[in-house]
């Protein structure tokens, strides 16, 4: 029945032609595909005024009774053209033209839909449609606005893929896009936010924003196989209007394809599928391209039609060996099969001088095998024999091989003369090499020769894609939401019910990194009853090892479980008795005890280099309790051993090739830079299958490579990023566990060493607590240094200053001072260590008198001890200097931070910490004497470099971004000042504890900025709850919380608390006078501020 405006549907094939049951069938189908959102019928209708006279003129097309608008006076005063039905039907007699709408609209809060949705609900609707012998042939006319156009792509390139939609992809005359956003458009970034803003469904709008991968990777395929067909493509000429604002939707490098024709129309995007009549100037460039398409269209169409049918007697399957069923779990990979199908598709009409090959390869228990099955099954008709060989063994793939020969009705004796035999099949095959894993084998041996067949193989070797290089795939877990659906099918949970686990879901899919068969075998604990899905996390870290050898009861995988798949790669090793082969497990149990993160391979030269320095050292042993030994040395792995005179990676590089080539690890080049990396479970894996004793020995040799390579600093602090999770992994272990690892001379240097690293990365509370741990395991109290100590109670007094204890890193350090000022002479490093660090905490607790005094001390005998440029040296007038600027001496603060910033950006780098923590404390100083817009420059300087090397929380960004919030407020950015300091102290408030002194400086520091901001009653809250804490804390003259209630009180006199003010400024003023000389700027600053409420009282 023909459709009509009031029957048109919104979804499905709406056909504006009339059939005549007497007279001829149609000879061309001609089919519109609206775009996004459009409406079934007014996306195709032009309104056109119409003239102002008692009997309008007619057009040449006269079909427009009862298709009026009525004006608001009450008149007519337009007329709707619906172009496919008043324009084509009648120019076209012998067509039969039809519009195809689908639900798109992204406003409508119950359309959830995806592209490929959208494009398979198309193919079958036209399908059904042209079921008649007369049909199913007929040539087609394709025409598509927008988004229609890219549902047209899509659907041809499933319709590659799948026998019963051949039929119509041969029949496709022509296509006409209009406006097609190939390329995606900057315009879907509006709707994707106002859609967001709706909580609407933001699927399509995300696919068409601009340069989108899913859109290339279409035309990509798209083009691969239509290329060679007649296409013709429209573009707008004209911006669309959005309110205000004007744009062009799709432009036209977006709305074309190359090669082919493009055309423009002078309308907007809108207009791209509105005309007028057959009059309209646009029409008139569209119409002779129908034309053209259905007159050159019919003979195309017969001759593609009788060139399948006439290689359809060969094709159809006749031998089939394929090992199992596909698996009822299988989900996902829709894309990768797509690819598959289209690299070995048997195609007569395009013969191929090359094997068409496909190679999948990645860690096993991915579904590498799973993928061939689903292929197999999908493609099974295409192919007149599917033959499967494992080849995983030798004697296996033998006996497959001279199966299928004997399948064939050959007797053979060996694989040779069977892959012979099917080199001289003419018909179709494909052929399925599975488990290629053995990185040693030459697998070309089981690739019958010619250009007949296609061969489809898995394999754990990356390597052996080389087999395949155009058409290959590197296999990674599924994607998240294909994750989630494997996990809550094999879990038996109902599909009604799986939005509401989506979190738990989640959850476990990051917890085992989307690796297929753990989420299978996770499913079958699941459903097993053994727990619920929201309780298997935790089940998890207790019980790791345990659930990823769980095996399901059904539907088992080759190797069962997660571990099992992993432990085949690791019995390819072991068989070999190579060096090679043992220096890598030897790697391997190495990576088990650090991260699964990428790790710079740096760190295996550094260690090497220092440990060639300890092994031509003097076999004297130290008596610091800290120093790595020759023992150190002797317990790296093999490949490390100090050979020669330079670093020789070629044994590091062996072993690495080794794991990378089983798919064991990852290797990355970041920046020039090599990387090793494992996936979370195989790093798992690695682990526990070590026994005590070999984690023992791991444990240490990884704790050898990490401390022995802390000499090459720069790597340490260019890499800290990349090596933090390393140092937090490797100290996830019980520290009174590592201790029956081996003797207190091999374990506390590797711990003190470990604690270091963590001090300098700011990781101060994992510090605090190894610490803690340390002296548990020795047996010592950590508030009584013994001389034999000292190194240990110097790295505890360094994280009682990081977590704010001052007082108590005074009193420890008082006793460290004390003790090797009577067993080490005066210039003694050691000494003089101690002294700037007991001067360090005496300035954090306020001592600033005593700060400046033994600063001044140690700086006089390094200044004729140590070289201009020692990294000593330059870190004691560094703090001599910041000690000086919070005594109110700015000048010499300057003087000296000048002459230390210009010696080190001449022998440091410019991301070095040193020179960057100097140039933030010059900074400070710059302001603190007036100089806000140097301070601001060289802050800003600092940060652009600390936010690329340091992570958001560390402390070291955090404080020069407080000090360039306080450069802000300065130079009069407050709202700068106060966006920065907000930030600042959100994250202080999840790191640092209530009473940490940086976190009491930030806001103090944010309470001053709401203040200049006008915020007073925001800035008084502020202060009030850092005084208080301040007032339990600090003693009653430290400079801090002085400087907060002098804070406060400002806060006060500003809203308008004028007593409250005065009787706190007189209690700060009283202490400042017996702190601070008479110039100090601070008690003047105070003094001024009483002096003046006082007089306006």
């Amino acid at each position: 029945m023909t459709c009509t405006k009031e029957t048109v549907k919104s979804s499905g094939l709406n056909i504006w032609s009339s059939k005549n049951e007497d007279g001829p069938a149609p000879v061309v189908d001609i089919i519109m595909v609206q775009g996004l959102g459009a409406h079934p019928f007014y996306s195709w209708v032009k309104k056109i005024p119409l003239p102002n006279t008692e009997k309008p003129k007619r057009s040449r097309v006269q079909f427009w009774k009862g298709r009026k608008l009525q004006s608001k006076g009450g008149e007519d005063s337009t007329a709707e053209v619906m172009w496919p039905r008043d324009i084509l039907v009648p120019l076209f007699q012998d067509a039969r033209i039809a519009t195809y709408s689908y639900k798109s609209d992204w406003r409508d809060g119950t359309v959830k839909t995806s592209l490929r949705q959208c494009a398979e609900q198309f193919l079958n609707i036209l399908s059904q449609h042209r079921q008649q012998s007369d049909e199913e042939k007929r040539p087609l006319v394709l025409i598509g606005h927008s988004l229609g156009c890219l549902v047209i792509q899509q659907a041809l390139v499933i319709a590659i893929h799948q026998r019963e939609f051949t039929n119509l992809r041969l029949s496709v005359a022509g296509i006409i896009f209009l406006g097609a956003p190939f390329q995606g458009s900057d315009a879907a970034l509006f709707g994707t936010w106002l859609a967001k803003a709706l909580r609407r469904d933001t699927a399509l709008l995300e696919l068409l924003k601009k340069d989108s991968p899913t859109l290339y990777d279409l035309s990509r395929d798209f083009w691969g196989s239509y290329s060679a067909w007649d296409l013709v493509c429209f573009y707008e000429m004209i911006d669309a209007e959005f309110g205000p604002i004007k744009t062009q939707v799709v432009s036209s490098q977006s709305a074309t394809l190359p090669g082919k024709r493009m055309i423009f129309l002078n309308t907007d995007h809108s207009g791209l599928n509105k005309f007028s009549g057959e009059g309209d100037e646009n029409f008139t460039l569209l119409l002779p391209e129908i034309q053209r398409m259905i007159r050159d269209g019919l003979s195309i169409v017969v001759d593609r039609h009788r060139v399948k049918d006439a290689s359809t007697a060969s094709h159809g399957n006749v031998h089939w060996m394929v090992p199992r069923a596909i698996n009822s779990l299988f989900t996902g990979r829709n894309e990768l099969l797509c690819r598959i199908q289209k690299a070995v598709h048997c195609d007569s009409i395009s013969s191929s001088d090359k094997q068409k090959r496909f190679v999948v390869t990645g860690l096993g228990g991915q579904g590498k095998s799973e993928i061939c099955l689903q292929i197999a099954n999908q493609m099974r008709e295409e192919f007149w024999g599917v033959f499967w060989v494992d080849v995983g063994m030798a004697s296996t793939a033998e006996s497959n091989f001279i199966a299928i020969a004997r399948l064939l009705g050959r007797s053979v004796e060996n694989a040779s003369d069977a892959l012979q035999v099917l080199a001289t099949t003419k018909q179709s095959w494909l052929l399925i090499l599975d488990n290629a894993d053995d990185p040693n084998f030459d697998y070309q041996d089981y690739f019958p020769s010619g250009t007949h067949g296609a061969i489809l193989m898995t394999s754990r070797v990356p390597e052996c894609k080389g087999y395949s290089p155009e058409q290959f795939e590197a296999l990674e877990g599924l994607g998240n939401e294909d994750a989630k659906e494997l996990l809550l099918k094999a879990s038996n949970i109902s599909k009604q019910s799986w939005l509401s686990y989506n979190d738990q879901a989640e959850t476990i899919v990051q917890l085992l990194a989307s690796h297929t068969l753990a989420l299978i075998q996770a499913g079958a604990y699941i459903a097993q009853g053994h727990c619920q899905l929201h309780q298997y996390p935790k089940v998890y870290q207790r019980q790791r090892k345990r659930l990823l050898q769980f095996r399901p009861k059904q539907a088992q995988s080759r190797y069962h479980d997660v571990y099992a798949t992993f432990e085949a790669s690791a019995e390819v090793l072991e068989q070999s008795k190579s060096e090679a082969t043992e220096d890598a497990l030897r790697l391997l149990a190495v990576l088990s005890m650090l991260d699964s993160a990428i790790l710079p391979c740096q760190i295996f030269e550094g260690a090497w280099n220092n440990s060639k320095k300890i092994k031509s050292a003097s076999s004297k042993d130290s008596n610091e309790i800290d120093d790595l030994s020759r023992n150190h040395v002797l317990r790296l792995p093999g490949f490390l051993v100090a050979e020669g005179d330079e670093w020789d990676s070629f044994r590091l590089v062996e072993a690495t090739s080794q794991l990378v080539s089983l798919s064991l690890i990852i290797q990355h080049n970041v920046d020039g830079l090599v990387g090793l990396s494992m996936h979370p479970l195989a790093h798992a894996w690695a682990k526990d299958r070590q026994d005590s004793k070999q984690q023992g020995v791991a444990w240490v040799a990884a704790g050898c490579i990490l401390t022995l390579s802390r000499q090459n600093s720069t790597m340490w602090q260019t890499q800290e990023r990349q090596l933090l999770p390393h140092i937090q992994s490797y100290l996830d272990i019980k520290i009174g566990r590592v201790f029956s690892f081996g003797d207190e001379s091999i374990v506390v240097p590797i711990l003190l060493q470990c604690g270091w690293i963590l001090s300098n990365m700011r990781q101060d509370t994992r510090l605090s607590h190894l610490l803690e741990d340390i002296f548990i395991g020795i047996n010592k109290n950590p508030e009584e240094p013994p001389k034999e100590s000292l190194p240990l109670y110097d790295l505890r007094a360094k994280s009682l200053l990081n977590t704010g204890k001052n007082k108590k890193a005074v009193t420890l350090l008082e006793q460290v001072v004390k003790i090797r000022q009577t067993t080490l002479a005066e210039d003694h490093p050691s000494r003089l260590a101690s002294q700037h660090e007991l001067a360090s905490a005496y300035q954090a607790n306020g001592q600033i008198k005593e700060a400046i005094a033994l600063l001044e001390q140690v700086v006089k005998i390094e200044e004729t001890t140590l070289a201009e440029d020692h990294p000593s040296r330059l870190a004691s007038q560094h703090s001599l200097a910041s000690a000086y600027q919070t005594n109110g001496q700015i000048k010499e603060a300057i003087a000296l931070l000048e002459q230390v910033v210009k010696i080190e950006e001449t022998t440091l780098a410019e991301d070095h910490p040193d020179r960057l923590a100097s140039q933030h404390e010059l900074a400070g100083a710059y302001q603190a004497n007036g100089q806000v817009k140097e301070a601001v420059a060289l802050l800003e300087q600092v940060i652009k470099i600390r936010e690329i090397t340091l992570a958001e929380d560390h402390p070291d960004r955090l404080a020069s971004q407080h000090e360039l919030a306080r450069a802000y407020e300065a130079n009069g950015q407050v709202k700068e000042a106060v966006a920065l300091l907000e930030q600042v102290v959100k994250i202080q408030e999840i790191t640092l504890a209530e009473d940490h002194p940086d976190r009491l400086a930030s806001q103090h520091e944010l309470a001053g900025a709401y203040q200049a901001n006008g915020q007073i009653k925001e800035a008084i809250a502020l202060l009030e709850q850092v005084v208080k804490i301040e007032e339990t804390t600090l003693a009653e003259d430290h400079p801090d919380r002085l400087a907060s209630q002098h804070e406060l009180a400002r806060a006060y006199e500003a809203n308008g608390q004028v007593k409250e003010a005065i009787a706190l400024f007189k209690q700060v003023v009283r202490i400042k006078r017996v702190k601070f000389q008479m110039e100090h700027p601070s008690r003047i600053a105070s003094e001024n501020w009483l002096s003046y409420l006082l007089k306006q009282t």
